[in-house]
């Protein structure tokens, strides 16, 4: 696979009637390996081992219903309280991050109303911090550390 921007980390596959899986931490099961699930295999172990999310509060590939439509996000991070605190919209490397792939994850903020944002290829990450008051945001280098209150 691919060589992303993130810090390496220990991944387990696995290989069934000729495709590979990696092993996901916290749907704790082994999903089918395609560019768009190694950005996102990169992208939780970062929050886990670098941002020092627990994994309890990491959820993966969800549904959710905007606009009468089912839709999919890739990461949630959440508050101890149950509020959104981060949404990760992962694409594949080869994918180049646009306006398009912004409008994707607003609407999923519309309903989700997380405080940051964040979109990856695993080549490049944009971060943004919310303000929903004031229906904008503001880009960052970085997305906080998970901190315990």
């Amino acid at each position: 696979m691919q060589e992303l921007n993130f810090p390496k980390f220990e991944y387990r596959f696995k290989s069934t009637e000729n495709k590979v899986s990696i092993f996901d931490v916290i749907r704790k099961k082994f999903i089918i390996l395609q560019p768009e699930e190694w950005v996102r295999q990169h992208c939780v172990h970062y929050l886990i081992n670098q941002k020092n999310f627990p994994k309890s509060l990491i959820n993966v590939e969800k549904e959710l219903t905007i606009n009468g439509l089912k839709k999919r996000y890739d990461i949630v991070v959440f508050n101890k309280d149950g509020s959104i605190h981060l949404i990760v919209e992962c694409k594949s490397h080869s994918v180049t991050i646009n306006q398009s792939t912004f409008d994707q994850i607003a609407r999923y903020n519309l309903i989700l109303n997380a405080d940051y944002l964040m979109v990856t290829n695993g080549i490049n990450h944009y971060y943004c911090q919310m303000d929903s008051e004031a229906e904008q945001y503001t880009f960052l280098r970085d997305i906080p550390d998970y901190k315990t209150k």
